[in-house]
């Protein structure tokens, strides 16, 4: 009889590749970690049914000594159950501190792997347990609605390269049974108890407090919450992609807004509006402060002078709102 947790790994997986063609090849990222490691064995599995063909990549960050040891060995891992494998050592120096470095590394060395085997999909082994956490994470940092989103389970990136999390849906036990179950030895990350990452924190102290003192589920209903703010982030996009086209024009050196037509948009639509210009532009995010700032050229003008932002200027000339690169 097959394992509960076997199962519910494979059905996920099946789920997740139903609409990629047959023949397809797609790639599993693959740390060694449980949640990782469930998710190669239900892809090899339902890739076999499909002939989809499936690789694995590893990358390994060099944080921690020996960890070529450890990339080596959850490749044999991804290849003792038929899949091809790739490693890919890679530098963790970019800003934003070492998680936000050590991700935007692997996510690189993932589009590039994609790239070189003409994948369709990259699989990730993110679980419900994480989405709880990102939620959370975005909660303390006084995120917006799209930030408290969380993870989708499925995303097409600007290459056209699909990004599919098939465990969302699943807790994190349940990956750990699953290897049990197969006999695959999961690797056991040290960072992944390091309280010193705010994750973990997230994960060892505050989850546990509130299921202890607001009851079971708390994880379920922070996914839930996600789930809810995708749908409205998506209404909100295609809303935003409609009166983009009637009140956006090209102007030197940048782009130009009008005026009144964002004071005449609802302020949740308005200041979408302003950040998805100045991210489309100029590839920077505004803080709440900032669009807020920008949307008084429009809402509250009173001759007040350009406001300096990332990378552009935000100035009114007239009727328009028009958003300049720094130095143009």
């Amino acid at each position: 009889m097959l394992d509960p947790a076997v199962a519910a790994t494979r059905l996920a997986v099946r789920t997740a590749l139903s609409d990629l063609a047959d023949g397809s090849v797609v790639l599993v990222a693959l740390s060694g970690g449980a949640d990782s490691l469930a998710l190669a064995a239900a892809t090899a599995h339902e890739a076999r049914a499909r002939g989809i063909r499936v690789g694995a990549v590893t990358v390994d960050h060099g944080l921690q000594d020996g960890s070529d040891r450890i990339a080596l060995a959850a490749a044999r891992k991804a290849a003792d159950l038929g899949m091809d494998t790739t490693v890919v050592r890679v530098a963790v120096d970019g800003a934003g501190g070492p998680e936000a470095a050590a991700r935007e590394a692997r996510y690189g060395a993932l589009r590039d792997a994609a790239a070189d085997a003409g994948a369709s999909a990259v699989l990730l082994g993110h679980t419900l347990d994480d989405q709880a956490e990102t939620v959370l994470l975005g909660l303390a940092r006084g995120a917006g609605a799209t930030s408290l989103a969380g993870m989708a389970p499925s995303r097409t990136d600007d290459r056209g390269l699909r990004w599919l999390r098939p465990f969302l849906g699943l807790r994190r036990p349940v990956t750990h049974d699953a290897c049990a179950a197969q006999g695959l030895e999961a690797w056991h990350d040290p960072h992944n108890v390091d309280e010193r990452f705010s994750r973990v924190r997230v994960r060892e102290r505050i989850l546990p407090v509130l299921e202890a003192e607001l009851g079971p589920g708390i994880a379920e209903a922070l996914a839930r919450t996600a789930e809810q703010l995708r749908e409205d982030t998506a209404a909100f996009a295609e809303m935003i992609d409609e009166t983009i086209e009637d009140i956006v024009e090209h102007s030197e050196a940048g782009i130009a807004v009008s005026a009144a037509a964002l004071a005449a948009n609802p302020p949740a639509l308005r200041n979408r509006i302003i950040r998805h210009v100045v991210q489309s532009e100029f590839g920077i995010a505004l803080t709440r402060v900032q669009t807020l700032e920008v949307a008084r050229l429009a809402t509250e003008w009173a001759g007040q002078g350009p406001i300096d932002l990332p990378a552009c200027i935000a100035a009114r000339r007239g009727g328009l709102i028009h958003f300049t690169a720094r130095g143009a």
